[in-house]
């Protein structure tokens, strides 16, 4: 139980921000929602002060995988996404937050599922960091080319946006971890718990905002979130198996095309204004990725399905 106390404090979160949402909406004339982007630059921050050189020489190394990962990361879910607003029959804003959040880059629980799943932690690390730094110039354009009839999508608004909430903070965090290493040593140990409860901060607020839209389409837009993440998890696992990668390395892209930054994906509704709808499937994504990678990388974990190969 102990390894999914935090899944189940999120779901416990999101109950309860449901169905008392008054005391999650605002705090003495404080719109909560607002404090999103900030929450999500100190995680950003984090990200960048944990990030080392090798990240990037790693990108050298391996240029086949991480080349893989990253097309498949952008090309599978925001498509998925798209096919599933086709499906269901969703109002034009809650059906482009299935886009936005296909969009988005993969998060931090991918590398702890993949931990978990005894896949390629160095690639998984890698691919996270390769798919938030560029997330700021593609997610964008596939926001517009995708779900540009369903909301009126600023691109390049959006773009500073994500450098704002994204690039800046990471490259401030890798800075300081470089040249100031001593008290960066003193800050990341804290850092980690801030990003936990930072999640569940925007994941609660985020659900208490739009509690009246999901009492409308909640059940609906559930099923399409769990088949936008599972399908994530297939499509990427065997699209990585045409590539002909190992076992390894297909769970661990499998992971990374599965699990998005429902965090990133929910700051990006803040700015646009539109977070208790456009906002909606990533507060849902967030903890039910949770729960289904959890799921999976344990028994990915056990491996024995594995051999010698498929693990060097």
């Amino acid at each position: 139980m102990k390894n999914y106390f935090y899944t189940i404090l999120v779901i416990v979160m999101v109950i309860i921000a449901y169905n008392f949402p008054q005391y999650f909406i605002s705090v003495g004339g404080l719109e909560l929602t607002s404090l999103i982007g900030p929450v999500l630059q100190i995680i950003m921050f984090g990200m960048g002060a944990s990030i080392t050189l090798n990240d990037f020489t790693n990108v050298i190394k391996t240029p086949k995988l991480i080349l893989i990962g990253v097309c498949l990361q952008f090309m599978i879910m925001p498509l998925w996404g798209f096919g599933l607003t086709q499906i269901f029959s969703f109002p034009p804003a809650i059906a482009a937050g299935m886009i936005l959040i296909g969009s988005s880059p993969s998060g931090l629980a991918s590398n702890v599922m993949a931990l978990l799943a005894k896949a390629n932690i160095a690639l998984s690390v890698t691919l996270t960091v390769c798919a938030t730094l560029l997330a700021p110039f593609i997610t964008p354009y596939l926001m517009q080319w995708l779900g540009g009839e369903l909301i009126e999508v600023d691109t390049l608004g959006m773009m500073w946006s994500m450098c704002k909430i994204v690039l800046i903070p990471v490259a401030l965090g890798f800075a300081l971890n470089k040249f100031l290493p001593n008290l960066m040593d003193k800050v990341k140990k804290i850092l980690p718990l801030f990003s936990m409860a930072g999640i569940i901060y925007v994941i609660t607020t985020v659900t208490a905002k739009g509690q009246a839209s999901l009492s409308e389409v909640g059940a609906l837009l559930f099923v399409a979130v769990l088949l936008h993440n599972v399908g994530g998890y297939f499509f990427g696992y065997g699209a990585a198996k045409l590539f002909r990668l190992k076992k390894k390395d297909a769970r661990t892209i499998a992971l990374e095309v599965g699990m998005q930054n429902g965090g990133l994906a929910s700051a990006l509704a803040v700015e646009m204004g539109k977070v208790a709808t456009v906002g909606l499937a990533s507060a849902i994504f967030g903890p039910l990725m949770n729960v289904t990678g959890s799921l999976l990388a344990s028994w990915w974990g056990k491996g024995k399905d594995l051999t010698d190969e498929d693990m060097a």
